[in-house]
């Protein structure tokens, strides 16, 4: 496995806001995470890379135990994240953007350039020189994604990639994680659109109110119908 989180409770203050959630990403697999707005998921990819205070349980990514990590070693050691705010610098090219995220190679893990990069999201190409400011909102996430990616992560952790975008650019998003998949990378994805999901995912893992409620492949979840109607907007 890649990433393996055990029996996580974490904290906001003294309010808990995980309760021993439990979950595994292996390298070539994509884990969805779903769950209502509120639900936790944001909360759980932020607890893993140690933005939240976890006072129980464990992180192991790549075989070590990362837990108590500060953010900065974490990334370090390999695990990549895309925010759902983007945080993209806007005054700066595309291209100084990629140069940003730029770690030396990995080994094991893909290693990730500017070109394999352009050809994984050929729009990004032909905006390589625009200030990141003047590009689209989805040009603007392959940006994030592929900035992070430039980091040649083992695994990477996506907040909501298909939120807001147009379907043809949902299309290309859905492209690019296959295609990490198959370069071996592990994917944990936090959406709440099921399509999307479902057209990437090899299981997924439903959270609510911090503790998880369902695990099991995609096709097992929309069989049930009453998991669905409990814990997603379906």
């Amino acid at each position: 496995m890649k990433l393996e989180v055990h029996k996580l409770d974490a904290f906001y203050g003294r309010a808990q806001i995980l309760f021993g959630v439990t979950l595994k990403v292996a390298a070539g697999e994509a884990l969805a995470l779903l769950g209502r707005n509120g639900a936790g998921k944001s909360t759980m990819l932020r607890a893993i890379l140690g933005l939240v205070a976890a006072r129980r349980g464990r992180v192991v990514l790549d075989g070590r135990d990362i837990s108590g990590m500060a953010t900065g070693r974490i990334v370090r050691r390999g695990l990549g994240w895309v925010p759902e705010d983007r945080r993209i610098f806007t005054d700066l090219s595309v291209e100084e953007n990629l140069e940003i995220g730029r770690q030396p190679p990995r080994a094991g893990v893909p290693h990730w350039t500017v070109e394999r990069l352009f050809s994984l999201f050929p729009n990004l190409a032909e905006v390589r020189r625009r200030p990141a400011g003047q590009i689209s909102g989805g040009e603007q996430q392959m940006l994030t994604i592929s900035r992070t990616l430039m980091g040649n992560p083992c695994v990477i952790m996506l907040d909501e990639p298909s939120e807001g975008l147009a379907p043809l650019i949902v299309e290309r998003m859905a492209v690019a994680v296959t295609e990490m998949k198959r370069e071996g990378l592990g994917v944990l994805l936090a959406e709440q659109n099921l399509t999307f999901s479902r057209a990437v995912s090899d299981r997924a893992t439903i959270i609510e109110k911090g503790r998880i409620r369902f695990e099991g492949t995609l096709e097992c979840l929309l069989a049930d119908e009453a998991v669905a109607r409990a814990y997603l907007a379906v």
